[in-house]
């Protein structure tokens, strides 16, 4: 954009004022104005006829040097998207150049161009490096060693660490004033599993973003839906412990979603006799997108991960997205935007902004006025977490708050090597007495690690009141 300046908007008001057909009347759509020119029937303003020609041209110089394009999914939608508008910039910048005598900057020369400079993506640098060194700390914090799959399945620290170093439980928010919890869990990672699917997610998703909208944008959508997301969370899942840059990244891919929706009429070109697979296409589209999130979501089944982190942080990130993105102009084409068109849009970007905001006020509001214990939905914790395997009596992880359990043990006989019984605190405040002279438990740290078995064997209620 840097090589446009005003000019080229002025021309393109002046060309869209010459829009009109010589001889048919003005075209209607996008599809029109492209298939009328590749079958040789465009009759349009000479000036608009050559950008339009211009964007074909890139179009095929594209397909020449990275082949057809199967644009399934969301980043693939993305990343179809964003060759439109590196092309569009192209032909407005040809345009532009014709107008003032420049020398002509060939589109190859324009696309390695536009990836130097201050178009790199710097927030996903600075963002993916705070990442690394907290993933680093935590493992330091937790005596650098791992735990058990059975305790964390993402190759990581302990719960314990993890809140030492600010991760989201509402009781510390509500009751302790540590309000800083809402941002802190962006920044950190429950492993090195959960760390590697995130930053790779971060890479794909957030350097498409941040070299199409920018720093400030980018950097407004990631930590606009990660703190909304962890509110969610933190009003419906209480207990939990939660960490990752995992509402962030929906909140940009919510921003991906957002910029599909606004310009999906120009995501595909409709061919002349392709009606049957033009419709496919679409069906096929929207079936990927629907896999993705499905696919994200259940990535949020795992302990410290939630869905109402993904699911606030998509909605928010598409909010933001409406308010915030640059849209692709369809006057390029020489297509008037109608008052109601031009309303309409206004009133979407409004109603963004305003979401957005009346929704961060709303749920901070309520989890000001919680207990920062209870759930308003006690079983909403399924929604985020279910045991795996199922059927399976030891399973790689569980959903109840046994890890949460204490207890005091005793031994009848001082000199005894073992412990003979202990009083278990049940998740729920009630005490049981257990009899585990049998078990042969010595030491502390053996009672420790067995003190979840207990709680889920004796324990009538697993689950914090």
């Amino acid at each position: 954009n840097e090589w446009l300046g005003e000019t080229t908007l002025s021309m393109k008001n002046e060309e869209n004022g010459n829009r009109t057909r010589r001889g048919k009347g003005r075209h209607n759509s996008v599809h029109e104005i492209l298939n009328g020119l590749a079958k040789g029937e465009g009759d349009l303003h000479p000036a608009l006829e050559r950008r339009v020609r211009d964007f074909r041209l890139a179009q095929r110089k594209r397909r020449e040097k990275y082949g057809s394009e199967k644009p399934w999914g969301i980043l693939g939608l993305y990343e179809h998207l964003s060759s439109i508008r590196i092309d569009l910039e192209w032909a407005e910048d040809a345009a532009w150049r014709r107008q003032q005598s420049e020398p002509y900057l060939s589109w190859s020369d324009f696309e390695k161009a536009r990836a130097k400079g201050s178009n790199r993506p710097y927030f996903i640098y600075l963002l993916t490096l705070l990442c690394t060194v907290m993933l680093i700390a935590s493992i330091g914090v937790n005596g650098w060693k791992i735990e058990p799959l059975s305790v964390n399945p993402m190759i990581g620290p302990s719960a314990e660490s993890l809140l030492t170093l600010g991760a989201k439980q509402s009781a510390l928010i509500v009751t302790e004033g540590e309000w800083y919890r809402l941002f802190s869990p962006m920044i950190l990672h429950a492993g090195v599993a959960h760390y590697l699917l995130n930053m790779l997610a971060l890479y794909f998703v957030g350097t498409a973003i941040e070299q199409n909208h920018g720093f400030l944008n980018s950097a407004i959508a990631f930590v606009l839906a990660g703190v909304g997301g962890t509110v969610l969370s933190a009003i419906f899942l209480p207990q939990f412990i939660s960490v990752g840059a995992s509402g962030g990244i929906f909140g940009l891919i919510g921003m991906c979603v957002s910029d599909i929706f606004v310009n999906w009429n120009l995501l595909f070109v409709k061919e002349a006799g392709d009606e049957k697979d033009y419709r496919f296409r679409h069906a096929m589209v929207l079936m990927w997108l629907l896999f993705d999130i499905l696919i994200n979501c259940l990535i949020g089944l795992t302990p410290f991960v939630d869905n109402f982190t993904h699911v606030g942080g998509l909605v928010y990130g598409f909010l933001c997205g409406l308010s915030t993105i640059e849209r692709l102009e369809v006057g390029f084409f020489g297509v008037a935007t109608t008052t109601w068109g031009k309303i309409k849009n206004s009133l979407v970007r409004f109603a963004g902004l305003i979401l957005s905001v009346v929704m961060i006020m709303v749920t901070t509001i309520l989890l000001v006025e919680s207990d920062g214990v209870s759930s308003p939905c006690h079983n909403c914790r399924y929604v985020s977490c279910v045991p795996f395997p199922p059927g399976r009596e030891n399973k790689w992880w569980y959903c109840d708050d046994c890890n949460q359990v204490t207890a005091d043990a005793h031994k009848r006989d001082a000199s005894s090597p073992v412990f003979d019984f202990l009083d278990l605190t049940c998740p729920d405040g009630s005490i049981e007495r257990i009899d585990i002279v049998e078990d042969g438990l010595g030491d502390s740290d053996g009672l420790l690690k067995a003190l979840p078995s207990y709680c889920r064997d004796y324990c009538e209620n697993v689950f914090n009141a």
